[in-house]
């Protein structure tokens, strides 16, 4: 998904500055890491995730490049500093033919500070991932996604947050745990390309170890403009007799509503070109998008539909090497205001690199 950027001088320092902070912590962690009395010292870590794909829709095509550098840098046993950054470009044909051009889209996904205050709470603060549902935070990156398209609700209530949040985790007894997150967003800091909205809004999760079935609820009220409440819910299970995981989502909001769910099958236990079907897994995603009492001028100025939408999709994923798989899917959406099909080709590709001397004194 793109967001709009700057393209000032000033915009882009400003960028760099917060970006840059990022990095310049790696520097001065050994110093911070030297004070820990552990055999096995904690060290800084690049990740992150890059890919290449062509999306078709209606006829159109769009190739479609990103990468996404993670940045996680420990400070002692206590603290941690992370962000992300996405670098996307969208490029298509003019209608009048031509070479390919488009637009080059630079922000950063978030950039905070963690601190583990005890077993059960840790403390954020800084540009978070909003926590409503759990596709922006978990299942966003595109090595992790089973299908390269974004939902269709996908932007509902999923602004940056600029503020803080708690959360954490606990059994509630042998069979059952909780998980949770509270956060409020305060104010964008004035830079574009971390621009966000006021908002407050928490997450809870139950996860069921023995079904291995994960189901919650979300909540946020917007502090700003109409200053209305969303919910969604969301669900994800993993049989353990089978390679199966399914996962869906809810949610609704005074712009719109709808859901997804999809599933992914690895075929592992296949009988015939049992190598081959290791590394293949077979995917498919149903949903639906109903505009909300804002009106579908409103839903399309938040990149939502701007009509009542249905779609089905189904695909493949290839594992051609830890770190690298191709892609291909097949969509039809079906709305008043056209039908059309959407084809995907591409690869993922994901890394990690230590930035140290693992286990170095």
């Amino acid at each position: 998904m793109l967001y709009p950027y700057t393209k000032s001088a000033a915009g882009l320092r400003r960028w760099l500055a917060l970006f840059g902070l990022s990095v310049l912590l790696v520097a001065d962690s050994s110093h911070v890491l030297a004070q820990t009395s552990d055999s096995e010292k904690p060290v800084p870590i690049l990740t992150g995730n890059a890919g290449a794909f062509s999306f078709i829709s209606g006829g159109q095509q769009v190739i479609d490049t990103q990468i996404n550098p993670v940045l996680l840098v420990p400070l002692g046993d206590r603290w941690l500093v992370e962000a992300r950054a996405e670098f996307e470009g969208a490029f298509q044909r003019p209608p009048g033919g031509g070479p390919y051009g488009g637009p080059v889209d630079k922000h950063v996904d978030y950039a905070q500070v963690d601190y583990i205050a005890g077993p059960y709470v840790t403390i954020t603060a800084g540009r978070l991932l909003t926590p409503f549902g759990v596709f922006n935070e978990r299942l966003y990156p595109v090595w992790i996604r089973f299908l390269q398209p974004d939902p269709l609700i996908y932007p509902l209530n999923t602004a940056p947050s600029d503020g803080a949040m708690l959360r954490g985790g606990f059994a509630v007894s042998p069979r059952a745990s909780l998980n949770y997150a509270a956060y409020i967003s305060a104010t964008s800091i004035g830079i574009d390309s971390v621009d966000s909205e006021r908002h407050v809004g928490g997450r809870l999760g139950v996860f069921l170890p023995g079904p291995r079935l994960e189901v919650g609820g979300s909540w946020q009220k917007t502090l700003q403009d109409d200053r209305k409440n969303a919910f969604g819910f969301h669900m994800g299970w993993q049989p353990a007799k089978a390679p199966l995981n399914l996962r869906a989502e809810f949610a609704h909001s005074f712009i719109g509503s709808g859901y997804w769910i999809e599933s992914a099958y690895r075929l592992s236990q296949a009988h015939f070109w049992q190598k081959a079907m290791r590394r293949t897994e077979v995917v498919a995603r149903a949903q639906q998008f109903y505009v909300g009492e804002a009106g579908p001028d409103a839903a399309s100025a938040a990149d939502l539909p701007g009509a009542n939408t249905r779609m089905a999709e189904f695909g493949a994923n290839y594992f051609l090497r830890d770190g690298l798989k191709g892609i291909a899917s097949y969509g039809r959406q079906f709305s008043s205001a056209g039908n059309f099909n959407q084809w995907s080709f591409g690869v993922a590709y994901r890394w990690l690199i230590p930035l140290g001397r693992v286990g170095a004194q």
